[in-house]
């Protein structure tokens, strides 16, 4: 077959293909134009999951009559330098309106604020209609109608329209968090309204947009992330390790303003939460990098939706220290949720006597409210003695536990000064301990309750992090030296990061080309197959440009040595134990959940229990 030039609809229709793969596309693509031309307030409306409907409505700068015909036009934009590497803009290709109308029927309307009329541009199936003058406020708006009907074989490959209409708000709430000054409203008659009103573009106005898309117990329960290294900026928000979601979907990645989805920040995340978070849960963040354009590449993805950096080991780093120290200095912190969650189960099942009114007798009071004056006139029944509570707390069954000392689950001060002064500290002075594993304690305006497992658990862990990292660890000599082949370029790269290995016990050489001898090993790994370990790291080095995975490895070891070292649960303690465990929790980063991610303490203000009782 002779070689041929294709047609502009086919041309068009191969670029749709690869940026617009859904309604939710369509709508990135022109929220994005929107915020180039400087609006502040974007009105999108849907209908069919975006399939049959999609409007986007701006008060940005508009485009002119004359620009009209090359606004449709493939690779015409008003963004981009004769410099690719300098994007300041979240589009630059000029793609977005011409795919769109290869695949639909799209209307253009826009008017500039010199023009005393806007104009209209028609695009159907790829083919432009002229350009009509039309009455239009300031701003452009987009229709696009019949999205793939063009290509009706998309349409097979689209989801249920309840599914295309949550992808569309995902999209709407990742951009408008980045741009907290302006105003979005998402709405139609698949779907509720969404209105984010504008907020001040500060620390305080981002807050408030966090809560907005992210919920007021984000906002409640997350830390502040401030650093920068090398000219890299970070920013933003990421949750308490007791504040999780199911999925990564609750996790926002922003470069220079643009929202990605990369796997070298979703990996940075998950590394940094690594211990702190059962393998099945995700961290909340909304993450903000700023960077020369020139250090990051933003055209490596036909949707943009992936970038590039020049030092991707740097950047993870960033990531990794900024939320390590964030959480390390936001101290013991309980999630507001796990609060919330106790109390439900404490409150009364509606429909029973004693929590709902409705299912009293007609007439009936509250028993705390009867008198004298108001009881009926008859003769009270009598009531019927309740049965006598044994005595003691069992302390028989715990002589086990007894060295030599007196054993008791009462751990009232002997002092008043002592209690007020133990009182102060975040958790308080422990009261008692229930079921030989829980400790409750009292501050000034809160009950706490502690795992003494998962606490002390979290505390061993830690020291042994510190005991192991604050050297060079041991390593075992191979008798035989195991020589892994491998290609050129991992081997250049494991040589690169072979001092930071020798550090951790991992001791090899180049040998020969393509290939490298491994001659010690982590003792703390015990017998260890050193080809797949070199290989899984020469795969991490080349995809992050970092080697932490062998760190991760022998600090897993680590927490299983914990796990078998703590407190076990069951054990009676002594008032004085439970004070100590609760101070050193306190003086311990992460101590807030286990090393499987579970809570260690959860915290009921007392403004909560008193709502409990209705004394509020």
């Amino acid at each position: 077959m002779p070689i041929r030039p294709l047609s502009e609809t086919v041309i068009n229709q191969i670029a749709a293909g690869e940026v617009i793969e859904r309604p939710a596309s369509v709508v990135k693509e022109l929220v994005e134009n929107a915020l180039d031309a400087g609006a502040r307030r974007i009105e999108v409306a849907t209908a069919g999951g975006g399939l049959t409907l999609l409007r986007v409505t701006d008060d940005g700068s508009g485009i002119s009559a004359e620009e009209l015909p090359l606004a449709v036009s493939r690779h015409c934009t008003s963004k981009l330098s004769e410099d690719i590497h300098d994007i300041r803009s979240l589009g630059f290709r000029g793609e977005a309106l011409p795919s769109i109308g290869s695949v639909a029927r799209l209307c253009l309307r826009s008017r500039t604020a010199a023009a005393d009329a806007g104009a209209e541009i028609t695009i159907e199936g790829g083919r432009a209609g002229p350009v009509k003058p039309v009455a239009a406020n300031r701003g452009t708006m987009v229709e696009v109608r019949d999205l793939f009907f063009a290509t009706p074989a998309r349409l097979k490959f689209m989801k249920s329209e309840r599914a295309e209409t949550a992808a569309i708000t995902d999209v709407v709430k990742r951009v408008a968090l980045a741009f907290p000054g302006v105003r979005f409203t998402l709405s139609g008659s698949d779907r509720t309204t969404l209105d984010l009103s504008a907020v001040p573009e500060d620390g305080d106005g981002l807050v408030k947009r966090l809560a907005q898309v992210l919920g007021r117990d984000f906002a409640d329960n997350a830390l502040a992330i401030d650093a920068g290294r090398e000219g890299v900026s970070l920013k933003g928000y990421a949750s308490i390790p007791s504040f999780t979601r199911g999925n990564a979907l609750h996790q926002f990645a922003y470069v220079n303003g643009r929202p990605v989805r990369d796997k070298l920040i979703a990996g940075a995340i998950r590394g940094a939460y690594m211990d702190v978070l059962p393998r099945d849960r995700h961290a909340v963040t909304a993450l903000f990098l700023e960077l020369h354009p020139a250090l990051v590449d933003v055209n490596v993805h036909p949707a943009k939706a992936d970038v590039r950096f020049r030092d991707p080991g740097m950047v993870r780093g960033l990531i990794v220290g900024a939320i390590r120290q964030a959480l390390e200095e936001g101290g013991l912190r309980a999630s507001t949720s796990g609060a919330s969650a106790m109390l439900e189960a404490f409150r009364t099942p509606a429909g029973t006597y004693a929590g709902n009114s409705a299912a009293r007798p007609s007439g009936a009071r509250h028993p705390c409210n009867w008198s004298l004056e108001t009881s009926p006139n008859r003769p009270l029944e009598p009531m019927t003695p309740a049965p006598a509570a044994p005595a003691g707390f069992a302390e028989a069954e715990q002589a086990a536990f007894d060295v030599g000392a007196a054993v008791s689950a009462d751990a009232r001060p002997a002092s008043e000064g002592e209690d007020v002064r133990l009182r102060n500290h975040p958790l308080g002075a422990a009261r008692a301990q229930v079921h030989e594993n829980y400790i409750v304690a009292q501050t000034a305006d809160s009950l706490v309750i502690v795992d003494q497992h998962a606490a002390h658990e979290r505390l061993v862990y830690e020291a042994l992090k510190q005991a192991i990292h604050s050297r060079a660890l041991p390593s075992q000599g191979l008798l035989m030296p195991e020589i892994v082949d491998l290609p050129e370029e991992d081997v250049a790269r494991l040589e690169a990061h072979a001092e930071f290995l020798a550090t951790l016990g991992l001791h090899l050489e180049r040998f020969g080309p393509g290939a490298v001898a491994v001659r010690e090993t982590p003792a703390m790994l015990g017998e260890v197959d050193a080809k797949s370990l070199v290989r899984d790291l020469a795969d991490e080095i080349a995809e992050s440009d970092t080697a932490a995975g062998l760190k991760e490895r022998i600090d897993q070891i680590a927490a299983t040595m914990a796990c078998h070292g703590s407190v076990r649960a069951g054990r009676r303690l002594k008032p004085e134990e439970m004070n100590a465990l609760l101070r050193e929790m306190e003086a311990t980063p992460g101590s807030g959940t286990c090393n499987h991610g579970r809570p260690t303490y959860i915290e009921l203000k007392l403004a909560d229990i008193e709502r409990l009782f209705g004394r509020r």
